[in-house]
């Protein structure tokens, strides 16, 4: 039986260190420690699928908590049986000892435990969607304070505003005014828009 760590953070900004503590007094071999920096949206990710190929029946993997494993409901309960049942791992999660495949394992034991399962993986992917809510509010709520987002827009050529001014009188094309600025057609005409809409009185 070896022993395993999964840790997964969500981007690289994010530290681990909470759930390498977290497994300090495990003593489980550097090299069975497995991290990913991704999302928990999907099990496609290269760190879990590298540790799944070497795990074997019998050996025992650690989680920190059932988020770890992955946020959304119905593939967590796929895994868990997946790796459970199929692969025949054990599983702990530390911050939910009744989330632990070695104890009860007679019947009573796996309906306790498919029950916690399941409440934890609604409330991990109940979480993942208020995340994206709160974050699909506070976008809204930034556009309406007038927050830009994207790539800002290209600085305008020192030449733009004299060659506008010809084009406005008629003494450029379009086409000669475009090219005078080094910009596609569409591009004169919408930066051309946006200058007179900032020049306003």
């Amino acid at each position: 039986m070896s022993k395993f760590a999964y840790i997964r953070v969500s981007t690289r900004d994010q530290n681990e260190d909470r759930q390498l503590l977290a497994i300090t007094d495990l003593h489980i071999p550097q090299k069975n420690i497995y991290i990913d920096h991704q999302s928990g949206k999907d099990f496609d990710r290269p760190a879990y699928k590298r540790m799944v190929r070497r795990m074997k029946k019998d050996d025992l993997l650690y989680i920190k908590s059932i988020d770890r494993l992955g946020r959304n409901y119905e593939e967590i309960q796929n895994q868990w049986r997946y790796l459970t049942k199929d692969k025949g791992i054990d599983i702990a999660v530390l911050d939910m000892p009744l989330l632990d495949t070695r104890r009860g394992k007679d019947l009573v034991g796996t309906f306790l435990s498919d029950i916690v399962l399941q409440v934890l993986s609604f409330v991990a992917e109940n979480e993942r969607s208020n995340i994206k809510q709160r974050q699909a509010e506070g976008i809204a709520a930034a556009r309406l304070r007038g927050v830009r987002f994207g790539r800002p827009p290209k600085p305008l050529p020192p030449n733009f505003y004299s060659v506008y001014q010809q084009w406005r009188k008629g003494d450029l094309s379009v086409s000669n005014a475009s090219k005078a600025c080094n910009m596609s057609r569409t591009t004169f005409h919408r930066r051309a828009k946006q200058y007179e809409n900032s020049h306003r009185p």
